[in-house]
C-alpha cells in the first residue's frame, strides 16, 4: 500500500549559486559524504547531480508529509547508486528508525537547467 508520494523540481543555477557563494558550508549541510563524492566525481556537471538529490530529499519530505520539520534533516536523506546507476534512497538516525521498514522508490530525472525527483513510500 502506498503511504506517501513526493516530487520536488530544483533550478540547476539555484544550487550552483549556492555552492558558489557558501561552499563547503553548503555541500556539508545538505549532502551526505558519498553524495558530494559520486557528485564532485562528474566535474563540470556535478551540480546537475546536486539539484536532484536536492530534489530528491525534498520529495522524501513531502512523501513523509511532515515537510522539513518533526525530525527531517536533509542528512538524515541520501542518495547513493546502484552498479546499474540505479538510484536509491538512504535514510539515517530518525528518519531510518521511522521509515527504513518502508519500501521507497526514488525516480531521478534532470536537464542542464532543471532536476526532478520523484519518491514513492510503500508500506
Amino acid at each position: 500500500m502506498i503511504v506517501g508520494i513526493g516530487t520536488d523540481i530544483v533550478d540547476v543555477p539555484r544550487i550552483q549559486a549556492a555552492v558558489g557563494e557558501y561552499g563547503e558550508r553548503f555541500l556539508s549541510k545538505i549532502f551526505t559524504p558519498t553524495e558530494i563524492a559520486y557528485c564532485d566525481h562528474f566535474g563540470d556537471t556535478r551540480f546537475l547531480h546536486y539539484a536532484a538529490r536536492f530534489a530528491a530529499k525534498e520529495a522524501f519530505s513531502k512523501a513523509i508529509k511532515t515537510g522539513m520539520r518533526d525530525g527531517m534533516s536533509f542528512k538524515l536523506v541520501g542518495i547513493v547508486n546502484e552498479k546499474s546507476g540505479e538510484p536509491r534512497l538512504e535514510l539515517f538516525g530518525t528518519m531510518l528508525e521511522r521509515w527504513g521498514a518502508h519500501t521507497i522508490h526514488v525516480s531521478l530525472s534532470h536537464t542542464s537547467t532543471v532536476a526532478l525527483a520523484v519518491v514513492v513510500i510503500e508500506e
